[in-house]
């Protein structure tokens, strides 16, 4: 696929109408051009050029823009503050000192990033993304980064080693020939999909709801800024603290459970959020200020991250789940090593093939950590294990490791996962018939589709409660 599109494919064009499409401009010719102004794109674009690149990083949309994904880790900060950014980022910012997780009996059990095997950076910030993303978009601009916006890429013609890069801005058509091109468009995954190279991810499949709202209960003390992931029998709900009193809150679901919404986005969030103990708890006194956003085919990825001039990063090559607040890290960490690789090949073409295959390697041994507890989290295995937490070869520090992002050249935190691993199967043995039910439900999950990305509207203050609460039925039960 990706050498009969280097060998002249034009993705995403007609074939007839190119003898007929009007001349473009003269084309421009950075060293490097990036596809997206989200954390990847504006991350590797300043590095780049650090680096001396000339780069340009097109943004479609204009900042401050909504996205959902407000959470950072721990290991977003020495990032942060390589980038020159870590005092603005904390400036907008609300202090996450760790993630919690409720437990049946009302309670919950709370893993401070302290706790971790390397507690240097024993925090992280939730922020609103419109916020961060355009901070570091402009901090990409203030360093010497040709960033533009409202500049949408429409088809991209790899032909014998050359690219063509086509885009439409608010003056019309423009033409790039970039030496390297960057698709960091997120979950648009320009590239990806245009090269036939996105796929859905076979072993997890999940929906979602979120919205923003005001009123809800916060966790006492130094909890305050906890990320809480909830349970709940089809997934997983997350409250996340945001500034001025915001909390963004959201439902992830099954796609089999969120097709009962029969198009009521607004309702169905909140009868979901009303039938868990934990979160109507907190909930009691919420009012939701913003639109209610439902989408579908969460987990993605792409049979390949690089190929001949062009390179996949965050979101783009692929995305799992949000469970752990994981995926501004990971798009930003792979941003940060993609600049390196970037910058490698460009000094030296000839070992293009060999820096790319070492870079893909590196970053999928990371997200594989992130993918092994995503894929069990809500099991009945996982929901014991989390309730009654067990430090034995400091195995529960690694956890709390993984949960600050500690998954990359971090052997002490790896080999302890890999204790945890098998603490999990034993557990699993001991109660087979709970766990073979939870299993046999998330693997007929990830054959169903939903399709979603869309936008409720609404009033711009609606509280949009229901009369009663769905009745569930867990299906580990």
């Amino acid at each position: 696929m990706i050498e009969s599109a280097s060998a002249g494919t034009e993705t995403g064009a007609d074939p007839a109408a190119v003898a007929t499409r009007p001349a473009h401009p003269a084309p421009a010719t950075p060293d490097v051009l990036v596809i997206g102004g989200g954390p990847a794109g504006s991350t590797v674009a300043t590095l780049l050029a650090r680096k001396g690149w000339r780069v340009t990083l097109l943004e479609k949309a204009r900042h401050p823009r909504f996205h959902i994904g407000e959470s950072l880790l721990p290991m977003n900060m020495p990032i942060l503050e390589r980038l020159g950014v870590l005092e603005q980022v904390r400036a907008i910012g609300v202090l996450k000192l760790g993630a919690d997780f409720p437990i049946d009996d009302g309670s919950y059990n709370s893993f401070p990033f302290a706790r971790a095997l390397d507690p240097e950076n024993g925090y992280a910030f939730h922020v609103k993304r419109e916020e961060f993303d355009q901070l570091l978009f402009e901090h990409a601009r203030s360093e010497g980064v040709d960033a533009r916006e409202q500049v949408k890429v429409e088809r991209v013609h790899f032909n014998d080693g050359a690219t063509e890069v086509h885009a439409r801005g608010p003056d019309g058509a423009l033409q790039f020939r970039p030496r390297y091109l960057i698709d960091a468009s997120g979950r648009d995954a320009f590239l990806g999909g245009k090269l036939g190279l996105k796929r859905r991810n076979p072993r997890h499949q999940s929906a979602a709801l979120f919205s923003h709202y005001t009123g809800v209960e916060r966790r006492p003390g130094d909890d305050a800024g906890n990320v809480s992931i909830i349970r709940h029998p089809f997934g997983w709900l997350w409250l996340i603290p945001l500034r001025d009193g915001v909390t963004s809150v959201g439902a992830v679901c099954s796609p089999e459970y969120l097709k009962q919404r029969r198009g009521d986005s607004e309702a169905f969030l909140q009868q979901t959020l009303d039938s868990v103990p934990a979160a109507a708890e907190r909930m009691r006194g919420a009012v939701r200020i913003a639109p209610v956003h439902a989408t579908g085919n969460y987990a993605y990825d792409c049979s390949a991250m690089s190929g001949p001039g062009w390179m996949l990063l965050g979101d783009a090559w692929t995305f799992v789940d949000p469970m752990f607040s994981s995926g501004v890290f990971l798009a930003m960490n792979g941003a940060e090593r993609g600049a390196d690789a970037v910058d490698a090949v460009l000094r030296e073409p000839a070992r293009e093939r060999a820096v790319l295959a070492a870079l893909e390697k590196q970053l999928s041994r990371g997200l594989d950590e992130f993918k092994w507890f995503i894929y069990r989290f809500t099991s009945p295995t996982m929901k014991a294990l989390f309730a009654r937490p067990r430090n034995v070869f400091k195995v529960e520090q690694a956890v709390v490791s993984m949960l600050a992002g500690d998954v990359f050249d971090a052997p002490a935190v790896i080999w302890r996962l890999r204790v945890f691993r098998l603490i999990y199967a034993i557990k699993a043995a001991t109660m087979a018939p709970r766990a073979l039910r939870g299993w046999w439900y998330r693997r007929r999950q990830a054959g169903v589709d939903f399709s979603g990305d869309t936008l409720q509207a609404e009033p711009e203050r609606v509280d949009a409660r229901p009369t009663t609460a769905a009745a569930l039925t867990d299906p580990a039960q």
